[in-house]
């Protein structure tokens, strides 16, 4: 049974002028052969929603991150729109409780399938984007990915490990050395702290689940301390 969209108009304060563009946004083309109707279903609103979508993250993460590179700007976007992010988000939120499928579905697969969340999370971007305009839908993708900026891991996306081997090169032209220091915890889980010197200067120490990940961390704290000026 699918719920109602008053709720998530009330959830997200909505007051909407076309509710007919939000049930639109949370049809599945399965649902067409049941209702017999054709191409009445989110996949105009999901092409609509990704370009929204981008525009307002970009100008998020330009705005909060005055200090990333356009690379790394640009990696951290995708990493924030990819399948499985947006499909967490519209997981998290409860998009599931208002989707219309075919009897060719059922809740469990549309709750595994993250391309159909995503779709859905991309269509209700598109029709609030329509229905409210730029300005209230740029709110309502801020309000959802806060957390997700403020807490974003960029290890994930930048590779600290090349910038401070080019910059150490290019003032030196010498490379910086990597030590594992200690391991801690079990084999499935262990703890690895790293430091990384240059000749045998120690320029910063890092902690992570890897060798990799703690020495993306050593050299990101090298880098915090502009220990290669």
């Amino acid at each position: 049974m699918v719920d109602s969209l008053t709720s998530f108009f009330d959830k997200y304060k909505i007051k909407p002028k076309n509710p007919d563009l939000y049930d639109l946004a949370f049809t599945h083309s399965s649902f067409n052969s049941e209702a017999k109707t054709f191409h009445h279903d989110y996949e105009r609103l999901e092409f609509l929603g990704d370009s929204v979508l981008d525009f307002v993250i970009a100008k998020m993460l330009y705005i909060s991150f005055p200090d990333l590179r356009e690379g790394d700007l640009t990696k951290t976007k995708s990493f924030l729109v990819q399948s499985k992010t947006l499909a967490s988000i519209a997981r998290k939120e409860g998009f599931i409780k208002y989707i219309k499928i075919g009897h060719s579905l059922n809740e469990k697969d549309v709750l595994q399938n993250n391309s159909i969340l995503e779709d859905v999370f991309e269509a209700v971007i598109g029709a609030i984007y329509l229905d409210q305009g730029i300005d209230f839908v740029s709110d309502f993708i801020k309000k959802i990915f806060k957390d997700e900026i403020e807490n974003f891991d960029f290890s994930l996306v930048t590779d600290y490990k090349s910038i401070l081997q080019e910059a150490m090169q290019a003032e030196y032209r010498e490379s910086v050395q990597y030590k594992v220091v200690d391991e801690k915890g079990p084999p499935h889980i262990k703890t690895f702290y790293v430091e990384v010197y240059f000749n045998d200067l120690l320029l910063g120490k890092g902690v992570g689940k890897s060798k990799k990940e703690a020495e993306q961390m050593a050299a990101k704290d090298a880098l915090d301390k502009k220990a290669i000026i």
